[in-house]
């Protein structure tokens, strides 16, 4: 047996599985930072590379935007914002945005306008705690 293979006999037919597709990471990025300082540019950077990683590994991933993360998606929008292409790369798996936090931040219209879906699911805030009973590595940008 080569090592990190396994041959699975199904249907008279041999199968071969490598650990890529048995084991998938299941992965919650939450940004939750602000767009106000140049270093949550970088923070916003970081978490579009984790995604594109998760992404092409075929991992479980849930692309959240919390708190004042939530401001991100008006300023991604813009096609002249530098994060916009990769943004736009992204945006199919974006899971969605706080129902809470988008309405505090005053960010409900952009939010709606990106198409994003509104996540309402313990007090009108994603629910940290399911993610974690369902084995989410939950990730805090």
């Amino acid at each position: 047996m080569l090592r990190g293979m396994i041959f699975v006999r199904r249907y008279n037919r041999i199968i071969l599985l490598t650990l890529k597709n048995i084991i998938v990471m299941k992965i919650a990025l939450f940004v939750l930072c602000d767009t106000d300082r140049l270093e949550n540019l970088g923070r916003m950077s970081n978490a579009f590379m984790m995604a594109k990683e998760a992404l092409e590994n075929d991992d479980d991933l849930k692309f959240i935007f919390s708190g004042a993360g939530t401001k991100w998606i008006a300023e991604l929008e813009k096609e002249e914002h530098p994060l916009h292409k990769i943004y736009m790369e992204v945006k199919p798996y974006i899971t969605g945005a706080c129902e809470y936090c988008t309405a505090g931040f005053k960010q409900g219209l952009h939010v709606k306008e990106a198409g994003i879906p509104l996540i309402s699911e313990y007090k009108k805030h994603p629910s940290v705690r399911r993610l974690i009973m369902e084995g989410y590595s939950v990730i805090t940008i």
